[in-house]
């Protein structure tokens, strides 16, 4: 995907996590040269790591943020709509417990946010009897009261690489594993170093935007040396991965002692996700995991709500990820704002390149992000991205059973299971993986469960994927699905790809 253009780019963006997507798609779609440069995979920290909701933040009332909490009610609609192939309604149940917020705060607050976003598609707040079905076998004998309201599941790191990929459909260039080491400022441009796995090259842009996530202050340090750079509280959160630990759709949200809540959610069918922690973190964020302390305070504080206790070692999977949080000096890190701060760099003059530096953020909130970093630039053309969808997202969120059982009946020779997965991964866009396919033999080699090579095909021909590792835990979760052995294959289809290519 390089481009042999030698004119400088308007836009540089360095970072692929979901703020560096979706400014990309944004600039892209309005005109301007893009080029997204990314030193790993796309999503391959933050954007990954997340709890994976499209959601307000109901305990952001509690911290007076209403601008960001109605900010992220408009915003959780308009993704639903424009991506519901990768984003659902889920509908959370929030035990009261005695001792904690007192019944008449937590029903104010629902009240507010039923009504501060404006919502229209998700169904509102209702009380439940929690010595009912389904929750009575879930949860303590001492729970009897809760309260069920709407939000709304993400594929975070397929969000992602589809603002990617509707970036790269608007002419941006994106290229990862490539790294920006060095950022010089000239009299109309910026001279960027940037190094990958055919060398190292220098691009000019008249603009850049850092949304380099934990290292944002880094790249600033770079671009702006000599000054100093901290504007970033690192704050770590971590997630365990169950055996299914009740049945039905619905996701539970645990208040805890310390004033913190951690979710109990239904995953990828066969799991519960539950999570997540707020721990200070310092160091590099490469490679984190999970630790001891962090998985004992999550399987605590979900054992003061479940009937049946939990422990890490039941776990089957974990991740950690570093959120890099503006440092607005709050005494606790889930205190600490989660709306994110620019700050823009002009250097000594007004007319010299733009240097934009993206802290903070939610990846509910990403698309407002990328429009309020544009106006910052004063990059011209009207905001586009509210109301077009995303690569196989035209599909009516109110409608996607029908859609799935459209798809079933086009492609009969389906299995069940790999409708339902493929649907959700591409939307409409299953007919561009499956091309002209009429049978499970025109897919090529099966690599397990549900997986034939056409697809890991597409996947590095559409998605930039260039490992087994961006297939099995970002563009898919099939890792959580697929043996040892038909993980192996996935990574011998890979090392063959390399070999070839």
């Amino acid at each position: 995907m390089n481009d042999s253009d030698n004119t400088p780019y308007d836009l540089l963006v360095i970072g692929g996590g979901i703020n560096g997507a979706g400014i990309a798609r944004d600039a892209a779609g309005r005109g301007l040269k893009v080029l997204l440069v990314e030193k790993d995979d796309l999503a391959s920290h933050t954007s990954s790591a997340s709890t994976k909701l499209v959601h307000g933040g109901l305990r952001y009332l509690e911290h007076l943020e209403f601008r960001l909490v109605r900010e992220s009610l408009i915003e959780r609609e308009r993704l639903l709509q424009i991506a519901p192939h990768i984003i659902w309604p889920l509908r959370f149940v929030l035990p009261h417990d005695k001792g904690l917020r007192p019944s008449w705060m937590l029903r104010l607050g629902l009240f507010m946010y039923d009504h501060l976003g404006g919502r229209k598609l998700l169904p509102p707040t209702r009380t439940l009897n929690l010595r009912e079905e389904p929750h009575a076998c879930v949860l303590e004998d001492r729970l009897t009261k809760g309260f069920e309201y709407s939000d709304c599941w993400v594929e975070d790191s397929r969000l992602v690489v589809l603002n990617c990929l509707d970036a790269l459909e608007h002419g941006a260039v994106i290229r990862t594993r490539t790294e920006c080491t060095n950022l010089e400022r000239g009299p109309k441009a910026w001279t960027a170093t940037l190094r990958g796995d055919s060398g190292e090259e220098h691009i000019s842009a008249r603009m850049v935007v850092n949304a380099a996530g934990p290292w944002v202050d880094k790249v600033l340090g770079r671009a702006v040396p000599g000054s100093h750079h901290e504007n970033l509280r690192l704050v770590k959160g971590s997630h365990l991965i169950f055996p299914r630990l009740f049945e039905g759709d619905h996701c539970y949200i645990f208040q805890n002692k310390d004033d913190r809540i951690i979710f109990a959610i239904p995953y990828e069918r066969d799991f519960t996700l539950v999570g997540t922690t707020d721990q200070g973190f310092e160091g590099d964020p490469t490679g984190i995991d999970i630790s001891a302390e962090e998985a004992a305070y999550i399987c605590d504080a979900a054992n003061e709500y479940l009937r049946v206790d939990v422990s890490p070692d039941q776990a089957v999977a974990s991740y950690a990820g570093v959120r890099p949080l503006y440092d607005d000096k709050s005494a606790s890190n889930s205190t600490v704002t989660r709306d994110y701060v620019f700050e823009l760099d002009r250097g000594a003059d007004d007319r010299a390149p733009a240097l934009l530096s993206v802290f903070g953020g939610k990846i509910t909130t990403y698309r407002k992000l990328a429009e309020h970093a544009l106006e910052k630039l004063q990059v011209p053309g009207a905001s586009w991205t509210a109301s077009k969808d995303l690569p196989g997202g035209d599909i009516d969120p109110q409608r996607f059973d029908e859609f799935l059982a459209e798809t079933a009946r086009r492609f009969p020779w389906l299995p069940e299971g790999a409708v339902s997965r493929m649907g959700r991964a591409y939307g409409t866009r299953i007919t561009t993986v499956i091309g002209d396919a009429q049978g499970l033999n025109d897919l090529g080699p099966h690599i397990g469960g549900n997986l034939y090579a056409r697809e890991l095909e597409y996947l590095v021909e559409h998605e930039f994927a260039k490992t087994a590792e961006d297939v099995l835990w970002r563009r898919s979760k099939l890792r959580l699905h697929l043996d040892e052995e038909a993980q192996a294959r996935v990574r011998d289809w890979f090392a063959q790809l390399k070999v070839t290519a």
